[in-house]
């Protein structure tokens, strides 16, 4: 845990999923930022039915036309279901490069995109979080 960092950025289920395991190369956010370098990726807590269906569709839609072959053989081309997605805390780790407001990924469908690189999955950590970027060592759930 002490190796991650410590700034972190929540995002809604299945779309942070799509990032520490999809390929999802572009958070999309109605904001600029400045912020470059490694984050945290954390899943919010919330998530609707009709949420997830519509997120779930795009993603296996974008997924499925992927040309990564070993991706789409560790996952079967789909997103991940419900009960199996992590929410309340800390679940990757991913670098960002830049902030566009155009961009030929398929992930791009916002004002600005923040673009991701060198994504990766973490152990789950248990954390509130917050909006915007946040430290989220600061939200720890402690045992009482």
């Amino acid at each position: 845990m002490s190796d991650l960092p410590t700034r972190a950025i929540s995002i809604r289920q299945p779309w942070a999923w799509a990032i520490v395991n999809g390929g999802k190369d572009i958070e999309n956010r109605d904001w600029y930022t400045a912020v470059r370098g490694p984050v945290c990726i954390h899943a919010a807590k919330g998530m609707g039915k009709q949420e997830y269906a519509d997120a779930a569709a795009f993603i296996t839609s974008t997924i499925g036309s992927a040309r990564d072959q070993e991706w789409l053989t560790k996952w079967h081309g789909v997103c991940a279901a419900p009960y199996r997605l992590d929410r309340g805390g800390i679940i990757g780790v991913a670098e960002i490069v830049d902030c566009v407001r155009v961009s030929d990924s398929p992930w791009f469908f916002g004002r600005f995109g923040f673009v991701l690189r060198n994504a990766r999955p973490v152990d789950f950590i248990p954390v509130r979080g917050e909006l915007g970027f946040f430290n989220w060592r600061k939200n720890l759930q402690v045992a009482a």
